[in-house]
């Protein structure tokens, strides 16, 4: 009898402690999301470092009422023998489980820290291209431009390389090159281009003050090459993001191309002069 009410009080106690954190874990996931998206109406302010202390404060509680719980049971620390050889293959495969999380949760400290990346940033990894929605302890989550999402885990993220059309300055550079043919009117067709660019409603001015002042142009488009069946020509567009810079490259692909048939300017096949010697 005297077993039967200790194993009962632990039991309620247990379930006490494991209501307590569920509850805790919840109100406070509640209340970080509160001041979170009341933060995030402020375009500034940047969410990074804010989302990963949620989750590793709501990781701590958890792992505390697991730990609150564990300890009533005074019997949990005495291993039997026949238990020996379960325990040890047990032991294994947490240690090895455990390295991978802490590289994980270490790697993800080091990306708040040091911030290659934040919240809403545009990034390249992996040959994946994504906005950054989420680091948390484990992983960092992308979201594609086809809403797909991307899970990293944040030890992979830390040993590659990164690119981040965000850091610092979110302008872009869209290089539009296209091969006219060698009997095409090559000013006309650079003309062309500079005008197609210069219009377009999404295109920026990227010229300094001084650059102005020396009447430096406003979209540069030179001749880059003379391929086997064409000229090549090059131009550079300018936009406020890689966003705008992607629609502007393929509005600028259909109008150059339009402009391009009203002028009779040619853009050729593959073309290959073959003499035959007798």
């Amino acid at each position: 009898m005297f077993d039967f009410a200790k194993d009962f009080r632990i039991g309620i106690i247990i379930s006490i402690i494991a209501l307590t954190t569920i509850i805790l874990g919840a109100v406070t996931d509640k209340v970080l999301r509160y001041f979170l998206y009341r933060k995030l109406s402020n375009k500034e302010y940047d969410a990074t470092g804010f989302k990963f202390l949620k989750h590793l404060i709501i990781t701590v509680i958890y792992i505390l009422g697991f730990a609150f719980a564990l300890i009533q049971i005074p019997e949990f620390r005495i291993i039997g023998h026949s238990f020996l050889a379960g325990a040890g293959v047990i032991s294994i495969v947490a240690g090895l489980a455990s390295q991978q999380a802490l590289s994980n949760i270490v790697s993800g400290i080091f990306l708040v820290i040091f911030k290659p990346f934040r919240i809403n940033d545009k990034i390249t990894i992996n040959n994946f291209v994504g906005t950054v929605e989420d680091i948390n302890l484990r992983q960092v989550v992308l979201k594609d431009a086809e809403n797909n999402r991307i899970i990293i885990p944040n030890s992979v993220i830390s040993a590659q390389i990164i690119v981040n059309t965000n850091m610092h300055d979110t302008k872009c550079c869209k290089i539009i090159e296209i091969g006219i043919g060698y009997e095409s009117n090559v000013e006309e067709a650079l003309e062309i281009m500079k005008e197609e660019v210069a219009k377009h409603p999404l295109f920026i001015d990227t010229r300094t003050a001084e650059d102005k002042k020396q009447k430096k142009q406003l979209v540069t488009a030179r001749v880059v090459a003379l391929a086997d069946s064409s000229v090549t020509l090059k131009v550079w567009a300018w936009s406020k993001n890689s966003t705008d810079g992607f629609v502007m490259y393929c509005d600028l692909l259909q109008s150059i191309k339009k402009r391009f048939d009203e002028a009779a300017i040619d853009i050729p096949y593959p073309q290959r002069v073959i003499t035959i010697k007798k």
